[in-house]
C-alpha cells in the first residue's frame, strides 16, 4: 500500500535535513506504527506524504498503490485514497461539519470520476457513521471543529476518514492531549476501519494508545531515520526502558 525508499528531506527555511534517508513498507491490511524521541522526523514523515509546504525532498521515493506521491499535488494525494488525521485539527469557522464533510467527499468522488453523492444519500450515511463512533448529532451540526473539545476534535477527524474511506491512513499523534475515555474512543472508531484494503502508519509517542490500536509492525525512528522495527513489544520495551537502550544498541 505504501513504499517508501531511501527518502531524504529538508526543511526549507533553515537548509537543514530533517529525513535521512527513511525506509518503510506498510502492506494492505497493516497497521504499522512510528515511534521515536522528539525531534526525530516523526510528523515530519507525514507531512511530506501529504505533500504539506515548507519541505524539499532530495532524494528516495515515496509510491502509494502504485502512485508517485510526491510528483502529485496535495489533493490528488487524497483522491487517490491518502488521508492525514492532524496532531492539531485547526477550527473552520463559519463553515458547517456537514457541509465541510459533504464537499470534501464529492470533490473526492468527482476527481475519481464517480457520481456525486446526494443530500439524502450523504445524510444517511453521516448519520450511521456518526452513531458508529459515539459523535453526537448536535456536532455535525457545528463549524468545523469551533468550540470542540480536544476529544471531540480528534473524533471528528475519525469520523471525516469514516466518510472518505481512504485507502492509507495516517494518525499524526493523534492521541496528544486526550484523556483515556476520548482515546479509546478514537481507537474505537480507528479499528472499526480496519480492513484487508487499508493501510494505516499511527505516529505515536504513547504505548496506552497502542494498548488499543494493536499495531502489526512497531517502528522506532531516530535522527530522520528508523533505526529498528519489531513487533508490538518493542513498544512495551519503550515504555518500560525509554529509548537509551535501543539507540545504544543501534549504534
Amino acid at each position: 500500500m505504501l513504499e517508501i525508499k531511501n527518502l531524504t528531506v529538508d526543511l526549507e527555511e533553515e537548509d537543514k535535513q530533517i529525513l535521512k534517508g527513511v525506509d518503510l513498507t506498510v502492506e494492505p491490511g497493516k497497521v504499522h506504527a512510528i515511534m521515536g524521541p522528539n525531534g526525530s522526523g516523526k510528523s515530519t514523515l507525514s507531512y511530506v506524504l501529504s505533500g504539506k509546504d515548507g519541505y524539499k525532498v532530495t532524494g528516495g521515493s515515496a509510491v502509494m498503490d502504485g502512485l508517485d506521491l510526491l510528483e502529485m499535488e496535495p489533493e490528488e494525494r487524497a483522491a487517490a485514497g491518502l488521508f492525514l488525521a492532524f496532531q492539531y485539527p485547526v477550527e473552520i469557522p463559519g463553515v458547517g461539519n456537514m457541509t465541510f464533510l459533504r464537499t470534501a467527499v464529492n470533490a473526492q468522488r468527482k476527481a475519481r470520476g464517480e457520481e456525486e453523492m446526494s443530500a439524502a444519500e450523504f445524510l444517511k450515511v453521516i448519520r450511521a457513521r456518526a452513531k458508529e463512533l459515539k459523535i453526537d448529532a448536535d456536532m455535525l451540526k457545528r463549524p468545523v471543529n469551533v468550540g470542540f473539545s480536544g476529544g471531540e476534535k480528534k473524533r471528528n477527524e475519525i469520523l471525516q476518514m469514516a466518510m472518505l474511506e481512504p485507502k492509507m491512513c495516517i494518525l499524526d499523534e493523534t492521541d496528544s492531549g486526550l484523556d483515556v475515555d476520548a482515546m479509546k474512543l478514537v481507537a474505537d472508531g480507528v479499528n472499526a476501519l480496519r480492513s484487508e484494503g487499508r493501510g494505516f502508519l499511527v505516529i505515536t509517542h504513547y504505548q496506552r494508545l497502542l494498548d488499543h490500536i494493536k499495531p502489526d509492525v512497531v517502528h522506532i525512528m531516530a535522527d530522520g531515520r528508523i533505526v529498528k522495527s519489531g513487533g508490538p513489544e518493542l513498544a512495551l520495551e519503550v515504555e518500560h526502558n525509554g529509548y537509551t537502550d535501543i539507540l545504544s544498541e543501534v549504534a
